[in-house]
């Protein structure tokens, strides 16, 4: 297979910014006033975002891992755009040392790729024709978005937004946590005062996750026979603000036992989207 081999061994090279020199906020708006690129890191990862058509700008491979983990890679770039594509694309190699001494931690199976992002929809295109949303409000650990993101999309959820401060699904380790899932659930970001908006005039039922008295139960009657419901998921520790909870249709709480006063917020997605999902 003929591809466009770099071989490496320091970061002098402009090409390589983006893997060690650049924050996640810095990726975000690379070609501001243009989206900007994030790293997918795994095989699986960087296969998905192809798939779900995000252009690749460059790879960067551990050469111990070289014809382990990139030939799948390679295959797909070449299947989605053609040999000329492959050809062209910049694969910088480097050793394993190299690369770790360039990140500042292990590199999950030796492989990532710069990528271009996609114009994000607004609340209200992206709500059309969808009757399951999962809303996260100011969920700033990636872990959690991630794995929520997948919960929501293995759960069969229709959709997920998160408000501005969220850290983003294409953040490296979010996209790496959902398994590539943030490339199979369509997403968007907007400020909590549109989504709110949106909801109310789209007469969706809101639900908002929430430890407080007048509460119901995730698998409650009440929920069954509505059709269009959107769950509020609260950043870690604090939960939902006062307002969000107060003005929601529904407070949803999960019995707990043993003395336990609630589950890590990408648990408790994962049990609301079970209950939704047979709702529907």
């Amino acid at each position: 297979m003929c591809c466009r081999i770099i071989k490496i061994d320091n970061l002098n090279r402009e090409e390589l910014s983006p893997y060690v020199a650049k924050s996640e906020a810095e990726l975000l708006h690379y070609y501001e006033p243009a989206e900007g690129i994030f790293i997918a890191e795994t095989a699986n990862v960087i296969i998905r975002a192809l798939d779900a058509g995000y252009e690749i700008e460059s790879l960067l491979v551990e050469e111990e891992r070289q014809e382990i983990e990139a030939p799948a890679v390679w295959a797909k770039i070449e299947e989605l755009y053609g040999k000329e594509k492959l050809a062209g694309l910049p694969i910088f190699v480097a050793p394993h040392e190299v690369i770790n001494k360039m990140t500042g931690y292990n590199l999950v199976r030796g492989l990532c790729a710069v990528m271009r992002r996609k114009p994000l929809q607004s609340v209200s295109d992206f709500l059309e024709g969808k009757n399951r949303i999962v809303i996260l409000y100011d969920v700033v650990n990636p872990t959690n978005v991630g794995a929520i993101i997948r919960s929501a999309a293995a759960l069969g959820m229709d959709g997920v937004i998160l408000t501005s401060n969220c850290v983003n699904p294409l953040a490296r380790r979010a996209s790496r946590v959902s398994m590539g899932t943030v490339f199979q659930v369509p997403w968007t970001v907007a400020s909590a005062e549109e989504i709110d908006k949106e909801l109310k005039e789209k007469n969706y039922i809101t639900l908002a996750m929430a430890l407080t008295e007048n509460s119901i139960a995730p698998d409650s009657e009440e929920l069954k026979g509505k059709q269009k419901i959107a769950v509020y998921l609260g950043t870690e520790g604090e939960g939902l603000p006062k307002n969000v909870i107060e003005s929601s249709d529904y407070r949803i709480m999960i019995p707990m036992m043993h003395g336990v006063d609630s589950l890590n917020v990408a648990s408790a997605a994962a049990v609301i989207c079970w209950e939704l999902a047979k709702k529907k």
